[in-house]
């Protein structure tokens, strides 16, 4: 099997070439073949009437020899016939095999009639004219040996698939290079990348189908490039994340085989593992989440829900840590109802409001408001907090990133639940974005649709 592209590139022309040639002759050879066989008989009917003026204005003796020297008996072969059946010919045959003479064809010409016949094939034509000499009527026969104009198509169709051949085969050769060269970059660009190369510039400014594959490949490329990175960035943070609290652990646990540790420190070191296990259970159970919600396997649940409702169950709920540190809340909650999945809406305010108490001061105020259009509701959550720098609000909603890293201690967390409310809500094709001064506070803008969301 070949396996060469651009082998099979040539080949398939000069195949294509070659067929074609041999189908257009034969096709058009069927086409003019009834202009053919007439005008041979057209060209044979006055080479016989000037044989016929011949015998009639010279001797016979003379004629014959007239006639047996005629150029034109390299086309033409001709038979004179006596009425006792005997004949003469003039002219080789070069292999030609002539075409049988009836008796009632003989006797037709000889008694003043013409007979014309056309074989099978193309200009192959026999005439019988009758032949009035001194001597009496004799019959004529005269047939095409090779018709000029077969000829001449045939040497014709020979020049035209030769020059076909040649001339194809130069520009399919040609023509081939410039088709297979970009292939042979995608080949090469294909391996690179499977070693772990993005770096690759193809440079293909083809406007056909392979420009069009070139540059599905390049952002293909692009993406492997950036989905690499996050993989990377994701196990650098992941190993990060991990390595605290297990060396916590691991340093506590140790500590807890020393004999001669009171039972106020046990029971301390005790609480820092625990504390320390959870925190690693809540990241893991954040990690599975996040994942489910980015392969879209989480499959929306979709009730109709008091959105309104909804956010004040969450407050309450978050009570214990609001008011151990006096804050309040400014509501203005319009009552709207939305069609979305209750639980991971749910999830979306506990885990905003959340960040807005951990964040806020001491006394500090949260505001939380509803805006319903026609399609669309808009919630917006404020706080009095220490606000995010405006470099980092592009990325609050990377998972693992933490907007103030000197801060990382204080307020605790993995930086995994703004890139679980991010997903919540695209699920739900709605959108979230930040404005945030630092030292000024955050609100967070939520909109979604209120009919439900259509399958992408």
């Amino acid at each position: 099997m070949i396996r060469s592209i651009y082998i099979r590139v040539v080949l398939t022309f000069l195949g294509s070439v070659i067929a074609g040639t041999v189908i257009s002759f034969f096709v058009s050879t069927w086409i003019f073949e009834d202009k053919l066989n007439q005008n041979a008989q057209i060209n044979l009917r006055n080479f016989g009437q000037d044989v016929v003026q011949i015998y009639k204005t010279l001797p016979v003796r003379e004629a014959d020899l007239y006639v047996s020297g005629m150029k034109q008996l390299n086309s033409y072969h001709i038979r004179i016939y006596e009425a006792t059946g005997q004949f003469t010919t003039y002219g080789k045959t070069n292999g030609h095999k002539s075409a049988a003479v009836t008796s009632e064809q003989l006797e037709k010409v000889l008694a003043g009639g013409v007979v014309q016949d056309t074989r099978d094939g193309i200009a192959t034509v026999i005439l019988g004219l009758p032949l009035k000499t001194e001597m009496g009527t004799k019959a004529m026969f005269l047939e095409t040996l090779s018709p000029p104009s077969a000829t001449f198509v045939v040497k014709w169709g020979l020049i035209f698939a030769t020059c076909s051949l040649m001339t194809g085969s130069l520009l399919i050769l040609v023509a081939s290079v410039y088709l297979v060269r970009p292939i042979k970059k995608l080949t090469k660009a294909t391996k690179r990348i499977a070693a772990g190369d993005f770096n690759v510039k193809l440079n293909i400014k083809q406007t056909t189908e392979i420009g069009t594959l070139a540059r599905s490949f390049e952002e293909m490329m692009h993406d492997l490039k950036q989905l690499e990175q996050m993989r990377r960035e994701f196990v650098t943070n992941v190993s990060h994340e991990v390595q605290s609290p297990l060396t916590s652990i691991s340093g506590y646990a140790s500590a807890l085989k020393q004999v001669n540790l009171s039972e106020y420190e046990r029971n301390r070191y005790l609480d820092i593992i625990i504390s320390e296990a959870k925190r690693m259970s809540k990241m893991s159970d954040s990690l599975l989440k996040l994942s489910l919600l980015e392969s879209q396997s989480q499959q929306l649940r979709l009730t109709t829900l008091s959105l309104d409702e909804q956010i004040r169950r969450v407050i309450v709920a978050l009570q214990p840590q609001w008011s151990a540190r006096n804050i309040h809340f400014e509501l203005d909650l319009e009552n709207v109802k939305v069609t979305a999945d209750h639980d991971q809406l749910n999830q979306v305010w506990t885990n905003i409001i959340g960040n807005s108490i951990k964040f806020s001061k001491d006394g500090g105020m949260i505001k939380v408001s509803i805006q319903e259009d026609i399609n669309h509701v808009s919630v917006r959550i404020s706080d009095t907090g220490i606000g995010i720098p405006i470099e980092d609000q592009k990325r609050i909603f990377e998972r693992f990133f933490k907007a103030d890293r000197s801060h990382s201690r204080k307020y605790d967390g993995s930086g995994m639940g703004l890139a679980i409310v991010k997903q919540i809500v695209s699920l739900h094709q709605g959108d979230i974005r930040v404005e945030s001064e630092p030292g000024q506070g955050t609100t967070f803008i939520i909109t979604l649709p209120i009919h439900p969301p259509t399958d992408s």
